[in-house]
């Protein structure tokens, strides 16, 4: 069976569990914390050497990582991935966006806050992942503002990648109530159906 080596707080693992389980494709789930350094076994880097999580292991045998790939590998053919190229183009720009603007800022601000804590370093560089992760935010809002979802007017997975992150914002103290667009696009994703949360295993 596809087997997927996890950890059950983080929003990049959740991504991959939430498209399969979207999509209806049976799959054994690894914890790993990362916390305790269990991707840094010398058996886990043997399947991905670069020591992280999500990491899908195909009935293959194979291994993939990076959570944007594999969303791209499952979803390929699949509604959540649409057909024409302008709009495939559309949401990899979204996913992107997601990597260099969004996770970088919302995500590592939840991982201090809830994981890591606030040590010195930590709480005087929290301002500057706020002021990023907000700019992020009114990006998504301006666009959320006019669109239901992020591209082909259908949910797909840059809304699954932003989803991912976004909707756990205010655990790393981002305040959501300032974007209502963004609100009502988390409901819609939330009603998808096959829906879990990201504390489901």
């Amino acid at each position: 069976m596809l087997r997927l080596y996890d950890y059950l707080p983080s929003g990049n693992g959740y991504k991959v569990r939430l498209l399969l389980t979207l999509l209806n494709i049976p799959f054994e789930r690894v914890e790993l914390d990362i916390l305790k350094d269990e991707t840094r076994t010398d058996v886990f880097l043997s399947k991905n050497p670069n020591g992280r999580i999500p990491t899908i292991e195909l009935d293959s045998g194979e291994i993939l990582s990076e959570s944007g790939a594999i969303l791209y590998f499952f979803a390929d053919a699949t509604p959540f991935f649409p057909e024409h190229a302008l709009d495939r183009a559309h949401v990899l720009q979204w996913m992107f966006f997601e990597q260099y603007n969004h996770e970088p800022n919302i995500a590592v601000a939840r991982h201090w806050i809830q994981h890591l804590g606030l040590d010195d370093n930590r709480q005087r560089a929290l301002p500057e992942r706020h002021k990023g992760g907000y700019a992020a935010l009114a990006v998504m809002e301006k666009h959320l503002a006019t669109h239901n979802y992020f591209a082909a007017n259908r949910p797909t997975i840059a809304d699954i990648a932003l989803y991912a992150y976004t909707h756990v914002a205010d655990e790393g103290g981002f305040e959501l109530d300032r974007f209502p667009a963004i609100q009502s696009w988390l409901a819609r994703i939330a009603g998808l159906p096959g829906y879990i949360p990201i504390t489901k295993s």
